[in-house]
Parts: structure tokens; C-alpha cells; sequence
């Protein structure tokens, strides 16, 4: 239970006890961060963790079988997406042999005037056929995830260009942004904030837990101990902290916890508290994600709504038992460390077996492919052995003519 209102939640005592809490900014604000190098150490197992390093291919995947299932009779031809591959995310130049390179996914057919249409094939409809029934199922857990990025924000409200450019990484439909009165409770609304743009917020006077305080309250801390939240560590193989560093470390894990959904505005920026603030956004904003991850650029956009410094970025380096950085195929993840080890307590995202079941679709594509190329070079091999049986016999003996 993410969200529970005063009068009807069975922890009452605990939602009083957090309303308690002192402001931050009454806290003995200090910056005692030892700015030392920390050399980064490659860590295999996040490395090799399939669904995250693969999840960029699949949003294109996904986004065109959203085009095709739109369409009229479930298929469409191909110069409907043929100029939209900025728009589509198409890692090729053309979106055509893009659809040619998934041929477990999407079927080619000659349409009308022998021009090529595309359609799914029978386990990609199936697959979304699944993944719209989990949308339907997990409706409201995908609902309040979309509404804790906004309780995030400074004012409860953010850009909806900005909410669709964390769209697939919280696994939200389409249909919530593209029709918010319809398909999002009324407690969501859109404004506009006199920029032109179109602002999306969320009235509620809910207390909301952390995945943090929730983990607390499932270990039954005490009053005092929840306070001082203590962030769980996974530290890498093999790697070791400098001395003052780890002292560091040590004190900034008795620092007072301040919620990603608390009022910042009076921390002072510069302090070890506002980087506890800090590191607990960012633990909050990846158990959030489908994959508890997300390249380190797109994470920048937030960082105005968010509170974050210009250099928020940097927290990642400095808490590797935390986070950590993968910087496969030239580009740098951050990845979430608890959510991938087996003591954690943090759900998995209800749309994430959907996806990874797009991922070996995509696997049997190769396949497909590799065994496209022999059948092909088998028969050309076949037409040269029967051209020269023509020519020469089939005994090896000259035809003469």
C-alpha cells in the first residue's frame, strides 16, 4: 500500500510519527564531504543484466507494433512510418528495414499496388494481448507510480513533455497522457502555467510512504530509528573505498532521512543533508522504473523539477554502493543496486515480464535471420552445382553439342 490517508490507515501511528518529524531545515545543516578520486570498478553481473542494456532497442520495437495495432485492420503500410524515424526512435535509416530486421514480430505482405504493408505476427499480437491486459489489471499501481513523480516535484505538478519523456521508463500506456480526464482519477489535472505548455498536477492530501520508510516500517523500527533511515549498501566485487571515504560514509549514514516527498526548499544545497535528500530522490525515482534504471542524460531534465544540482549526476560516483554506472554500448546507465539482489524488497514492475518476453521475440529474430542467410547461401550453391552439372554432366563427363 503505497499511498494511506490519515482517518483509514492501519498505521496511523506511524503516518502521525511522520508527520511529526522535524523540518529539515531545522536540522544542523554542514558539508563534510571528502572530495576524493574513486576509480570505477566494472561489476559483471550489472553488465550482463539483459532487459536493461536491451531495454533501448526494445522502445522502438514497442512503439511501432503501437502503430500497426492502431491501425485499420491491425496493419498499415509502410510510408505511413517511412518519414517518422526521428520520431519513432529507429536506430536505422529507414524505418522499413527496421520492421524487416524483427521478422518474429512484424510480418511483411504486398499490399494495394503491390506496395509493402506490415502486420504482427501471431506471438506478437498474442504478447500484446498480454500486455493489455496488464495494463488493465495493474491500472491503479501504474497510477500511483505516475503520481509520485509528480509528488516529487517542488509544486506537485510537471510538464507533460517532461512526464512523456519518463513515460517508458515508469511503463505507463499512451492512453494516460493522450487522454488524462478519461483514463487518470480527477485528482489529476492539466493546467497551464502561462509558458504555453501544458502542465500536468495532482491534488492530494495523502501521506506518501518511500520505498525506504516502507522498508523500515516492514523491519519495525522504532520512532527514533525512523528518523535516521540508513540506505542498504551492495557493494561490487572487489571494490574497496578510500579510508575517509568509508569514515564519511559512515556519518552520512546517521544524517537525518529527508523523504523525496518533503518540502526542500529550505535545505541548504551545499550540505551533507541535502545530499542525503538527494541520493534518496534518486533511490526513489529508479525503484520506480520498469528496469530500476535509466541513462544518466535523460534523468537531467528533472533535475529543475526536482530540486537537484546542476551536478546531481556526480552522486552516482560517490555512492557506488548504491548505485552503479554501466557504460555499455556508449551510453551510461544508472542502475539501482537494491532491486537486482535477492534481499530486496522493492516489486517488481508489473510490466517488466512483458517486456522481457519482447526481448527473446526480438533473440528469435537473429535466429530467423542467421538461418535466412544459410538457406540462401545453400541455394545459391545449388544453382551453381546444377549449372555446372548442365554444362559438364552430371557423371563429370562434357556434353557436347
Amino acid at each position: 500500500m503505497a499511498v494511506c490517508r490519515i482517518l483509514s490507515c492501519p498505521w496511523v501511528s506511524v503516518v502521525r510519527l511522520l508527520n511529526s518529524c522535524h523540518l529539515p531545515s531545522l536540522y544542523v545543516q554542514r558539508c563534510t564531504y571528502v572530495d576524493e578520486y574513486m576509480k570505477w570498478k566494472r561489476d559483471s553481473y550489472y553488465e550482463t543484466i539483459d532487459h536493461i542494456h536491451q531495454s533501448v532497442g526494445l522502445r522502438p520495437v514497442i512503439t511501432l507494433k503501437n502503430c500497426i495495432v492502431r491501425g485499420s485492420s491491425g496493419c498499415i503500410p509502410v510510408s505511413e512510418v517511412s518519414k517518422r524515424q526521428l520520431q519513432l526512435e529507429v536506430p536505422m535509416k529507414r524505418v522499413a528495414s527496421f520492421l524487416r530486421h524483427y521478422p518474429s514480430i512484424f510480418e511483411e505482405f504486398a499490399g494495394e499496388h503491390n506496395h509493402p504493408w506490415f502486420r504482427l505476427t501471431p506471438e506478437a499480437l498474442k504478447l500484446h494481448k498480454e500486455e493489455v491486459t496488464i495494463y488493465e489489471e495493474f491500472k491503479s499501481d501504474l497510477i500511483m507510480r505516475l503520481k509520485k513523480l509528480i509528488m516529487m516535484s517542488k509544486d506537485r505538478v510537471l510538464p507533460l513533455k517532461i512526464i512523456r519523456g519518463m513515460q517508458w521508463y515508469l511503463g505507463i500506456p499512451d492512453e494516460f497522457l493522450e487522454n488524462v480526464e478519461e483514463n487518470l482519477p480527477a485528482s489529476f489535472r492539466v493546467v497551464e502555467m502561462g509558458d504555453k505548455l501544458q502542465w500536468l498536477t495532482v491534488d492530494s492530501e495523502d501521506v506518501v510512504l518511500s520505498a525506504l520508510q516502507k522498508n523500515a516500517i516492514k523491519r519495525g523500527l522504532c520512532q527514533e530509528s525512523l528518523d535516521v533511515i540508513k540506505f542498504p549498501f551492495y557493494p561490487s566485487r572487489g571494490l574497496r573505498l578510500r579510508r575517509k571515504i568509508a569514515n564519511w560514509l559512515d556519518e552520512f549514514q546517521n544524517l537525518p532521512y529527508i523523504s523525496p516527498y518533503q518540502d526542500f526548499r529550505n535545505l541548504d544545497p551545499n550540505s551533507d543533508i541535502s545530499e542525503k535528500r538527494i541520493v534518496g530522490v534518486l533511490h526513489e525515482l529508479l525503484s520506480l522504473f520498469v528496469d530500476h534504471s535509466a541513462q544518466r542524460k535523460t534523468l537531467l531534465c528533472l533535475k529543475k523539477y526536482l530540486g537537484l544540482p546542476q551536478k546531481f549526476h556526480k552522486v552516482f560516483e560517490r555512492h557506488p554502493h548504491m548505485f552503479y554506472l554501466s557504460f555499455k554500448n556508449t551510453r551510461c546507465t544508472a542502475i539501482l543496486k537494491e532491486p537486482h539482489c535477492h534481499t530486496s524488497i522493492i516489486p517488481e514492475h508489473p510490466i517488466l515480464k512483458v517486456r522481457q518476453k519482447y526481448m527473446s521475440l526480438m533473440k528469435e529474430s537473429h535466429k530467423i535471420r542467421k538461418n535466412r542467410r544459410i538457406n540462401n547461401q545453400l541455394a545459391g550453391k545449388d544453382t551453381d552445382i546444377t549449372a555446372a552439372e548442365e554444362n559438364y554432366g552430371v557423371g563429370g563427363e562434357v556434353h557436347l553439342s
